[in-house]
């Protein structure tokens, strides 16, 4: 069961899921954590996910992992629904942003501690689209 966190892991869960080979699920789930560029410090459900996990392998799929706080809240969440395993996958990286404890399984590229933009990731609702990943001008 692959889980994408929105809306920024949208772009890179698929192609994720099309190249896996196997059969697999995928659900969505809704964390915001954001305003602008800084983090409120705290974290939101917007949109829950609504399958049953007991006993099933989770993949976790995620745009970007700074702080860490979205998936150390977001793995606490999973894990009181007994999955059989937590797997985590992210596309990008922030090693020296990091503040809270969390286990990245998989990680597509480490960058900077810089605002990105493009490939899912967004800057107030704009630059999701962009093909490839750009770092926002200091504001």
């Amino acid at each position: 069961m692959f889980i994408s966190i929105l809306s920024g892991a949208f772009v890179f869960a698929s192609d994720l899921i099309r190249a896996f080979r196997g059969d697999c699920e995928i659900g969505f789930v809704k964390l915001s954590s954001y305003s602008g560029t800084r983090s409120t410090g705290s974290i939101q459900t917007v949109m829950g996910l609504e399958k049953d996990l007991s006993g099933r392998h989770v993949i976790v799929v995620e745009d970007i992992v700074d702080t860490g706080r979205t998936l150390h809240y977001f793995i606490a969440q999973l894990q009181q629904q007994s999955p059989a395993s937590i797997c985590t996958v992210t596309f990008l990286r922030k090693p020296q942003a990091a503040r809270f404890s969390v286990q990245v399984d998989h990680v597509g590229f480490d960058i900077d501690d810089q605002f990105v933009v493009g490939y899912g990731l967004d800057y107030e609702g704009l630059g999701r689209n962009l093909p490839g990943v750009y770092q926002l001008p200091e504001q």
